[in-house]
Protein backbone atom coordinates (compact mmCIF):
# COMPACT_ATOMS: atom_id res chain seq x y z
CA UNK A 1 0.00 0.00 0.00
CA UNK A 2 1.40 3.39 -0.96
CA UNK A 3 1.76 6.37 1.35
CA UNK A 4 -0.47 9.41 0.98
CA UNK A 5 0.95 11.74 -1.64
CA UNK A 6 0.89 15.52 -1.56
CA UNK A 7 -0.19 17.66 -4.50
CA UNK A 8 2.14 18.65 -7.30
CA UNK A 9 3.32 22.17 -6.39
CA UNK A 10 3.57 23.16 -10.05
CA UNK A 11 -0.03 22.13 -10.79
CA UNK A 12 -2.42 24.99 -11.46
CA UNK A 13 -5.28 25.13 -8.99
CA UNK A 14 -8.63 26.87 -9.11
CA UNK A 15 -8.35 28.77 -5.83
CA UNK A 16 -10.46 31.74 -4.71
CA UNK A 17 -9.26 34.86 -6.48
CA UNK A 18 -9.77 37.18 -3.52
CA UNK A 19 -7.88 37.01 -0.21
CA UNK A 20 -11.16 37.97 1.42
CA UNK A 21 -12.50 34.52 0.53
CA UNK A 22 -9.95 32.91 2.86
CA UNK A 23 -11.04 34.90 5.93
CA UNK A 24 -14.37 33.85 7.39
CA UNK A 25 -17.00 36.34 8.55
CA UNK A 26 -16.33 35.45 12.21
CA UNK A 27 -12.54 35.64 11.99
CA UNK A 28 -11.12 37.91 14.74
CA UNK A 29 -9.11 39.91 12.22
CA UNK A 30 -12.36 41.44 10.99
CA UNK A 31 -13.02 42.78 14.47
CA UNK A 32 -9.46 44.09 14.74
CA UNK A 33 -9.93 46.01 11.50
CA UNK A 34 -13.31 47.42 12.52
CA UNK A 35 -11.93 48.44 15.92
CA UNK A 36 -8.85 50.24 14.56
CA UNK A 37 -10.69 51.86 11.67
CA UNK A 38 -13.09 53.38 14.21
CA UNK A 39 -10.32 55.06 16.20
CA UNK A 40 -9.12 58.64 15.97
CA UNK A 41 -5.42 57.81 16.02
CA UNK A 42 -4.40 61.44 16.03
CA UNK A 43 -6.43 62.11 19.16
CA UNK A 44 -5.01 58.95 20.73
CA UNK A 45 -1.52 60.38 20.28
CA UNK A 46 -0.12 58.35 17.39
CA UNK A 47 2.52 60.02 15.27
CA UNK A 48 2.51 60.40 11.47
CA UNK A 49 -1.26 59.99 11.18
CA UNK A 50 -1.24 62.55 8.39
CA UNK A 51 1.09 61.51 5.55
CA UNK A 52 3.90 63.83 4.57
CA UNK A 53 3.42 65.90 1.46
CA UNK A 54 6.81 64.97 0.06
CA UNK A 55 9.25 62.09 0.24
CA UNK A 56 8.72 58.37 0.27
CA UNK A 57 5.28 57.27 1.53
CA UNK A 58 5.29 55.71 4.97
CA UNK A 59 3.05 53.10 6.53
CA UNK A 60 -0.31 54.15 7.89
CA UNK A 61 -0.18 53.90 11.72
CA UNK A 62 -3.55 52.12 11.55
CA UNK A 63 -2.03 49.22 9.61
CA UNK A 64 0.89 48.82 12.02
CA UNK A 65 -1.46 49.02 15.00
CA UNK A 66 -3.62 46.26 13.50
CA UNK A 67 -0.52 44.09 13.20
CA UNK A 68 0.38 44.66 16.84
CA UNK A 69 -3.12 43.84 18.07
CA UNK A 70 -3.05 40.70 15.96
CA UNK A 71 0.29 39.82 17.52
CA UNK A 72 -1.12 40.45 20.99
CA UNK A 73 -4.02 38.06 20.48
CA UNK A 74 -1.77 35.41 18.96
CA UNK A 75 1.16 35.75 21.38
CA UNK A 76 3.66 36.83 18.74
CA UNK A 77 6.54 38.23 20.72
CA UNK A 78 9.10 39.71 18.34
CA UNK A 79 9.15 42.13 15.43
CA UNK A 80 10.78 39.56 13.15
CA UNK A 81 7.97 37.10 13.85
CA UNK A 82 5.38 39.80 13.18
CA UNK A 83 7.13 40.52 9.88
CA UNK A 84 7.16 36.82 9.03
CA UNK A 85 3.40 36.58 9.60
CA UNK A 86 2.79 39.26 6.97
CA UNK A 87 4.51 37.03 4.40
CA UNK A 88 2.99 33.64 5.19
CA UNK A 89 -0.15 34.02 7.29
CA UNK A 90 -3.31 34.62 5.30
CA UNK A 91 -4.97 36.38 8.25
CA UNK A 92 -2.12 38.89 8.53
CA UNK A 93 -2.00 39.26 4.76
CA UNK A 94 -5.71 40.04 4.77
CA UNK A 95 -5.42 42.42 7.72
CA UNK A 96 -2.58 44.44 6.18
CA UNK A 97 -3.82 44.09 2.59
CA UNK A 98 -0.54 42.58 1.41
CA UNK A 99 1.61 45.24 3.10
CA UNK A 100 4.85 43.80 4.49
CA UNK A 101 6.57 46.16 6.94
CA UNK A 102 10.03 44.97 7.88
CA UNK A 103 11.39 44.10 11.30
CA UNK A 104 12.94 47.56 11.65
CA UNK A 105 9.79 49.52 10.83
CA UNK A 106 7.71 47.47 13.27
CA UNK A 107 9.72 48.19 16.47
CA UNK A 108 10.27 51.83 15.43
CA UNK A 109 6.50 52.27 15.39
CA UNK A 110 6.27 50.75 18.87
CA UNK A 111 9.04 52.95 20.21
CA UNK A 112 7.54 56.16 18.79
CA UNK A 113 3.99 55.46 20.02
CA UNK A 114 4.38 53.70 23.34
CA UNK A 115 2.09 56.05 25.28
CA UNK A 116 -0.61 55.92 22.59
CA UNK A 117 -0.49 52.11 22.67
CA UNK A 118 -1.58 52.19 26.29
CA UNK A 119 -4.73 54.18 25.56
CA UNK A 120 -5.75 52.01 22.61
CA UNK A 121 -5.05 48.67 24.27
CA UNK A 122 -7.09 49.71 27.29
CA UNK A 123 -10.06 50.44 25.04
CA UNK A 124 -9.56 47.22 23.09
CA UNK A 125 -9.41 44.99 26.17
CA UNK A 126 -12.42 46.61 27.83
CA UNK A 127 -14.44 46.50 24.61
CA UNK A 128 -13.67 42.82 24.12
CA UNK A 129 -14.99 42.09 27.58
CA UNK A 130 -18.09 44.20 27.12
CA UNK A 131 -18.93 42.43 23.86
CA UNK A 132 -17.89 39.02 25.16
CA UNK A 133 -15.53 38.56 22.24
CA UNK A 134 -13.02 35.77 21.71
CA UNK A 135 -15.05 33.48 23.93
CA UNK A 136 -15.90 34.27 27.54
CA UNK A 137 -12.27 34.81 28.35
CA UNK A 138 -9.63 36.92 26.63
CA UNK A 139 -6.36 35.05 26.33
CA UNK A 140 -3.49 37.06 27.77
CA UNK A 141 0.05 37.17 26.48
CA UNK A 142 1.49 35.32 29.44
CA UNK A 143 -0.88 32.37 28.98
CA UNK A 144 -3.23 33.29 31.83
CA UNK A 145 -6.80 34.28 31.13
CA UNK A 146 -8.78 37.40 31.97
CA UNK A 147 -12.14 36.20 33.21
CA UNK A 148 -15.33 38.08 32.56
CA UNK A 149 -16.60 40.26 35.39
CA UNK A 150 -20.01 38.64 35.25
CA UNK A 151 -22.11 36.43 33.01
CA UNK A 152 -24.67 39.10 32.20
CA UNK A 153 -24.24 41.74 29.48
CA UNK A 154 -20.98 43.57 30.10
CA UNK A 155 -22.14 46.41 32.33
CA UNK A 156 -19.21 47.52 34.48
CA UNK A 157 -19.30 48.98 37.92
CA UNK A 158 -16.71 51.67 38.62
CA UNK A 159 -14.54 49.24 40.58
CA UNK A 160 -14.75 46.51 37.92
CA UNK A 161 -13.94 49.01 35.17
CA UNK A 162 -10.90 50.26 37.10
CA UNK A 163 -9.83 46.65 37.54
CA UNK A 164 -10.32 45.92 33.84
CA UNK A 165 -8.18 48.91 32.89
CA UNK A 166 -5.51 47.87 35.40
CA UNK A 167 -5.39 44.36 33.96
CA UNK A 168 -5.26 45.73 30.41
CA UNK A 169 -2.33 47.97 31.39
CA UNK A 170 -0.48 45.06 32.98
CA UNK A 171 -1.06 42.85 29.95
CA UNK A 172 0.15 45.57 27.59
CA UNK A 173 3.25 46.16 29.71
CA UNK A 174 3.97 42.44 29.60
CA UNK A 175 3.45 42.33 25.84
CA UNK A 176 5.76 45.30 25.26
CA UNK A 177 8.42 43.80 27.50
CA UNK A 178 8.31 40.49 25.66
CA UNK A 179 8.54 42.27 22.31
CA UNK A 180 11.54 44.27 23.51
CA UNK A 181 13.21 41.11 24.82
CA UNK A 182 12.36 39.15 21.68
CA UNK A 183 13.77 41.87 19.44
CA UNK A 184 16.94 42.08 21.53
CA UNK A 185 17.42 38.30 21.39
CA UNK A 186 16.89 38.15 17.64
CA UNK A 187 19.22 41.08 17.00
CA UNK A 188 21.94 39.02 18.66
CA UNK A 189 21.08 35.92 16.64
CA UNK A 190 21.64 35.67 12.87
CA UNK A 191 18.69 34.59 10.75
CA UNK A 192 14.97 34.96 11.19
CA UNK A 193 12.77 37.31 9.21
CA UNK A 194 10.55 36.67 6.23
CA UNK A 195 12.83 34.47 4.20
CA UNK A 196 13.66 37.33 1.84
CA UNK A 197 17.18 37.71 3.18
CA UNK A 198 20.51 37.54 1.41
CA UNK A 199 19.44 34.80 -1.00
CA UNK A 200 21.88 32.26 0.40
CA UNK A 201 19.21 29.82 1.51
CA UNK A 202 18.70 28.71 -2.10
CA UNK A 203 22.46 28.19 -2.36
CA UNK A 204 22.45 26.05 0.78
CA UNK A 205 19.56 23.97 -0.51
CA UNK A 206 21.49 23.41 -3.75
CA UNK A 207 24.60 22.59 -1.70
CA UNK A 208 22.72 19.90 0.21
CA UNK A 209 21.85 18.14 -3.05
CA UNK A 210 25.40 18.52 -4.31
CA UNK A 211 26.89 17.09 -1.14
CA UNK A 212 24.39 14.23 -1.12
CA UNK A 213 25.29 13.35 -4.73
CA UNK A 214 28.98 13.53 -3.88
CA UNK A 215 28.52 11.23 -0.90
CA UNK A 216 26.71 8.71 -3.12
CA UNK A 217 29.62 8.81 -5.58
CA UNK A 218 32.10 8.23 -2.76
CA UNK A 219 30.09 5.25 -1.46
CA UNK A 220 29.90 3.78 -4.96
CA UNK A 221 33.66 4.16 -5.33
CA UNK A 222 34.23 2.42 -2.00
CA UNK A 223 31.94 -0.43 -3.09
CA UNK A 224 33.91 -0.85 -6.30
CA UNK A 225 37.28 -0.92 -4.53
CA UNK A 226 36.07 -3.01 -1.61
CA UNK A 227 37.40 -0.46 0.89
CA UNK A 228 35.81 -0.05 4.32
Amino acid sequence: MAHLSGADRSQLLLLPEAVDDYVGPDNPVRFIEAFVDGLDLGAAGFERVQPKGTGRPGYDPADLLKLYIYGYLNRIRSSRRLETETHRNVEAIWLLRHLKPDFKTIPDFRRDNRAAFKTVFREFAVLCRQLDLFGRELVAVDGTRIKAVNNKPRNFTRSSLVKAIQVADERLAGYMKRLDEGDADENRTPGGGSGNGDGKLAEKIAAIKSKRDRHKEMLAELDRTGAD
